[in-house]
C-alpha cells in the first residue's frame, strides 16, 4: 500500500509519535509515567492501523490494549508501593547489562529480519486462511461501517482457530499482575497479610 499525501504526513508523525513515546517508555523513571507513555505508544499505533485500514486492528488494538490491560497495570501500580524502586538509582553494572541486552536482542532481530527476507525458518505452503489475509484488499469506495471481507476473514479465524492462544494469553497476563504485586509487596505489608 503506497501512501501519498496527507497519509503520509500523518503516517510519519503518528510514528515519530510512537517513537518518541516509546523511548520516554523505557527511559522514565516513574512507573506511572511509563505506563502512561505506553498508552500513548500503542494509541499511535492503533491510529497507524487505522490509516492503513485495518479497522479491526485499530480498534482491538486500543479498546484491548489501552482500554483493558494498560488500564489494569494503571491500577496494580497505584495500589501498590512502588517508591523504594523509583529511589535506588541503577549502578553501572546494571548498565553495562542492559547494553549487552539491547546489543544480543539487536543481533536477534537482525538475524531474525534477516531470515525472513531469506523466506523464512521453515519454508512451508501458507494456509488458505494466511493467503486470503493478505491477498485481501480495503474497497475504498466502501462506506462506513461496512465490514470488508479482510476484517471478517481475520474475525472468523481468531475466533475460531486462535481461541487457544487467546486463553494462554490471558493466563499469562493474570499470572504477570499476580507476580507484580508478589514482587512488590514490602516486610511490613508482608507481615501484615501473612
Amino acid at each position: 500500500m503506497l501512501l501519498v499525501g496527507w497519509e503520509a504526513v500523518f503516517f510519519w508523525m503518528l510514528t515519530l509519535v510512537a517513537l518518541f513515546a516509546a523511548v520516554f517508555t523505557v527511559s522514565a523513571r516513574n512507573p506511572v509515567h511509563c505506563a502512561l507513555f505506553l498508552i500513548s505508544t500503542l494509541i499511535a499505533k492503533g491510529a497507524l492501523f487505522l490509516l492503513l485500514r485495518a479497522e479491526f486492528v485499530a480498534g482491538a488494538q486500543i479498546l484491548v490494549y489501552v482500554g483493558g490491560i494498560l488500564v489494569l497495570f494503571l491500577f496494580v501500580l497505584m495500589l501498590v508501593n512502588t517508591r523504594s524502586e523509583v529511589e535506588n538509582p541503577f549502578n553501572r553494572q546494571d548498565k553495562v547489562g542492559a547494553f549487552i541486552a539491547a546489543l544480543v536482542g539487536l543481533a536477534i532481530l537482525g538475524a531474525v529480519t534477516y531470515t525472513q527476507q531469506r523466506g523464512g525458518f521453515f519454508k512451508t505452503k501458507p494456509s488458505a486462511d494466511r493467503m486470503a489475509i493478505e491477498n485481501a484488499k480495503p474497497d475504498p469506495n466502501a462506506p462506513a461501517g461496512v465490514i470488508s471481507a479482510d476484517t471478517e476473514t481475520l474475525g472468523v479465524t481468531l475466533y475460531t482457530r486462535a481461541v487457544l492462544p487467546f486463553e494462554i494469553a490471558s493466563v499469562l497476563l493474570l499470572m504477570a499482575i499476580v507476580g507484580s504485586v508478589l514482587l512488590a509487596r514490602d516486610r511490613r505489608q508482608e507481615e501484615t497479610y501473612d
